[in-house]
């Protein structure tokens, strides 16, 4: 990581800051969980709320707001030459079961208040501003995550994603009909010339080095697997061990495999785990004949994240012989093979020595939609601190001093990028 500090240039935007916070604080009540985290499900009603307070704000600040298939959100500001590709932003409005409220929401909300700073200041762009929500980045409720910017794209077909199902048998695309977020306008439609994401880093290193800004310039290889274990009821009492097929025990032999593979590639940054686990008919007094998990590994090498892949498939069949039960995946996605464009890099960088801010050069190692835009459009990434780090927890927490230079940052390189 490069640590750089530059030269004062007077001549910078800067956003409302007060505004910003009023902005996060009254998104933050809405899906309010634990009196300072966020339970905002896609597609529920909080998420549903939260949709009409963005575009209402988006239409107040003079944007058009327009809806996709898949309900990702696009409020643009119009350039004074608007056949040109848009300079977009964005992020999502969607949490985890238990999130905190500034991930994803935060780079929303810089978006918005790009646009409320060109209205403040009667700035015109060349080319026009793009503030987009993503939908479902989380993968919280329906899996893969990012489904909306993969829609967008075309890695996920608009059928795939509506025909998705929650725990509960509910399909996204009844859910999106449902909160009134079913739009017609086609996928993939808004053209980028370049896109830009902020989000809080969700680590500890800007916070634990003093330093304002990451300038995200590579990512980590990640792989996701749903798994279903298949076994056999029987009763806990009378069937001889030889004879049980307990798809929660091969389950769990699964787990500390997985387990094992992180910490094996722990030295070099690797990580695994199984976030999820659920089993049928999970009641005292009867062996399980259903487990189904989620499985997460990633490393900073693609060919390494690779090699786990085919580590945690060998695992899954020493797993099975063990507890005599089938397994299986059934569903997979992968993402962040580096998608960060140098010259938005580059443009970071220089817009950030133009404004005297420090910043580092960092690396991405949780999932953003950003990285599905990058493979469309020139796309680069700002990082801004969070407390100790902390983030997919109720205790995610931000200082607005600390946010501001990324902030401000996301909007110089907009504006420089929208006049070219």
């Amino acid at each position: 990581m490069t640590i750089t500090n530059i030269n004062p240039d007077k001549n910078i935007l800067e956003i409302d800051g007060a505004r910003l916070w009023d902005t996060l604080e009254a998104s933050g009540e809405i899906g309010k969980l634990r009196d300072t985290g966020l339970r905002r499900l896609p597609l529920s009603d909080a998420d549903r709320q939260m949709r009409d307070l963005f575009c209402t704000w988006a239409r107040n600040a003079g944007c058009t707001v327009t809806i996709d298939q898949v309900g990702n959100i696009f409020a643009r500001r119009p350039g004074t030459d608007d056949s040109l590709p848009a300079i977009a932003t964005g992020s999502h409005l969607d949490s985890q079961m238990c999130g905190g409220k500034y991930d994803g929401v935060l780079g929303v909300m810089s978006g918005l208040e790009v646009v409320r700073t060109l209205n403040d200041r009667g700035l015109e762009t060349k080319r026009p501003i793009e503030v987009v929500v993503w939908t479902n980045e989380e993968g919280a409720r329906y899996t893969p995550p990012m489904q909306g910017s993969l829609a967008f794209i075309g890695d996920l077909t608009l059928d795939e994603v509506l025909a998705s199902q929650d725990a509960d048998g509910l399909t996204f695309g009844d859910e999106l009909r449902r909160i009134g977020y079913d739009g017609d306008r086609p996928l993939g439609e808004s053209k980028f010339d370049q896109y830009y994401e902020l989000h809080i880093e969700q680590g500890p290193a800007l916070e634990a080095m003093g330093i304002d800004i990451g300038i995200v310039v590579d990512s980590f290889k990640s792989h996701g697997l749903k798994i279903e274990v298949t076994g056999r009821t029987a009763h806990v009492g009378p069937t001889p061990m030889d004879e049980r097929q307990n798809a929660l025990v091969g389950a769990a032999h699964l787990v500390v495999a997985v387990d094992g593979i992180g910490w094996q590639h722990h030295p070099q940054g690797g990580k695994a785990t199984t976030s999820q686990i659920s089993c049928f008919p999970n009641l005292p007094g009867i062996i399980s004949e259903r487990a189904n998990l989620t499985v997460d590994f990633r490393h900073p090498d693609p060919a390494i994240a690779d090699q786990m892949l085919g580590k945690v498939k060998a695992a899954m069949a020493a797993a099975a012989d063990k507890a005599n039960v089938e397994m299986k995946i059934v569903d997979s996605w992968s993402f962040g093979e580096n998608p960060f464009a140098e010259k938005c890099v580059q443009h970071l960088s220089d817009t950030a020595d133009a404004m005297d801010v420090s910043y580092m050069e960092i690396r991405s190692q949780a999932g953003h939609d950003a990285y599905a835009i990058g493979k469309i459009a020139p796309m680069g990434m700002i990082f801004t601190p969070c407390t100790g780090g902390i983030s997919h927890n109720v205790e995610e927490s931000i200082e607005l001093e600390k946010t501001l230079p990324g902030v401000n940052l996301l909007l110089n390189a907009m504006v420089t990028a929208a006049n070219r």
